[in-house]
């Protein structure tokens, strides 16, 4: 059975895993929800994703949602498939998932966190016909400023955040950075953060960004 991602193709969090899927060549189906009349919010959804939230995976049955842990799941299982491992092995590989797991709490805690809500402060709040909180965009700005600051510092000394092989970590970033990239709150391509704009540069021209940058789409 062919994997099956419920979500939305412009999703950020239904692309996440979708990356994933596609950086491991495992051909999977994008099952599209009808999010603007709420499908995530019926009965039946909730049954499934009970806190009425996109994506979740159904791998022959087996049920799984939260982007992250959906992408933990496609690249343990299928990392002996071509392409790149992307999570390191917890048993062989000890230090470097250790390190993994590192880069993937400092995403989610001081990267996603403030790029996340900033996205939200700016770009979706007035989209839905609301107000942007301009004093709390500019404090969730500049602290995203302060974790890219510490970034190209790590990022002076190896070529991905977990070491210099590239994690489910790196590709995490993708999304909420290009959305504040391309709406110019933030510039991951600034000259006073060389290792951040090189490091911005390997991961957004990957195969598997490029493929899904305009929104994910099934490859079965």
């Amino acid at each position: 059975m062919v994997l099956k991602l419920y979500g939305h193709p412009l999703s950020t969090c239904t692309v996440r895993p979708a990356l994933v899927l596609k950086e491991l060549n495992v051909p999977f189906e994008v099952i599209t929800l009808d999010v603007a009349n709420h499908a995530h919010k019926a009965p039946d959804y909730l049954k499934i994703q009970p806190f009425g939230q996109i994506p979740y995976l159904d791998d022959d049955g087996f049920i799984l949602y939260e982007s992250r842990a959906i992408s933990r799941y496609v690249a343990a299982k299928y990392r002996t498939s071509a392409g790149s491992a992307l999570l390191p092995d917890v048993y062989t590989e000890t230090q470097k998932y250790a390190k993994f797991e590192q880069a993937a709490s400092v995403e989610a805690w001081n990267f996603d966190f403030y790029a996340a809500n900033a996205a939200a402060e700016y770009i979706f709040k007035p989209k839905h016909g609301g107000v942007t909180d301009e004093a709390r965009g500019k404090e969730l700005l500049e602290g995203l400023g302060r974790t890219l600051d510490v970034y190209d510092g790590i990022l002076a000394s190896q070529k991905y955040l977990a070491g210099d092989d590239i994690t489910l970590a790196d590709l995490f970033h993708i999304g909420y950075g290009n959305i504040l990239q391309n709406a110019k709150f933030i510039d991951l391509e600034d000259a006073k953060r060389p290792n951040v704009a090189r490091w911005w540069k390997d991961i957004t021209s990957r195969p598997s960004w490029q493929a899904f940058k305009d929104g994910a789409k099934s490859t079965a």
